[in-house]
């Protein structure tokens, strides 16, 4: 099976190095390609978040993992990628719900996307409070410490 995925745009914001904290307050645009016409936007403005699903296209192949700690961190447990939102995933996707500041033609700004300038956007979907967790959400102790600086 052969899987073909192809950028829609690219984020557009002044965080060039990849970091780990102090994403809340990053504001980004979110341009359409040539190919894809701005009707693609027609009434987006009618929701106030998206998730923004991007392609992590700086991680060398040579750094994906399978297992560790979250940011190497020997305080926190060992465990498998699954388990945690690193970069350095198997098929390097990102997944991020944001704010949208605004839309103008085939643009987007958004609010607290944490993927660097030049990252390729995969896809854009509105946020639908009928697909958000019903229930509690139940979370190791040390994610909360792990997250304490991220937003």
């Amino acid at each position: 099976m052969e899987i073909s995925l192809y950028p829609l745009a690219y984020v557009k914001n002044l965080r060039k190095e990849i970091t780990d904290d102090n994403w809340g307050d990053v504001l980004s645009e979110i341009t359409l390609l040539d190919f894809i016409p701005p009707e693609a936007f027609a009434v987006i403005e009618n929701f106030s978040h998206l998730e923004i699903i991007f392609y992590f296209d700086k991680v060398s192949k040579e750094s994906l993992v399978f297992s560790g700690r979250p940011r190497g961190n020997r305080d926190y447990p060992l465990m498998g990628i699954f388990c945690q939102r690193k970069k350095d995933r198997p098929n390097q996707i990102g997944l991020c719900t944001v704010e949208l500041i605004g839309h103008n033609d085939r643009t987007i700004t958004v609010k607290g996307l944490d993927a660097i300038d030049g990252t390729p956007i995969l896809d854009i979907k509105p946020v639908f409070r009928e697909f958000e967790t019903q229930k509690n959400i139940r979370q190791p102790e040390w994610v909360a410490d792990l997250m304490k600086n991220y937003w």
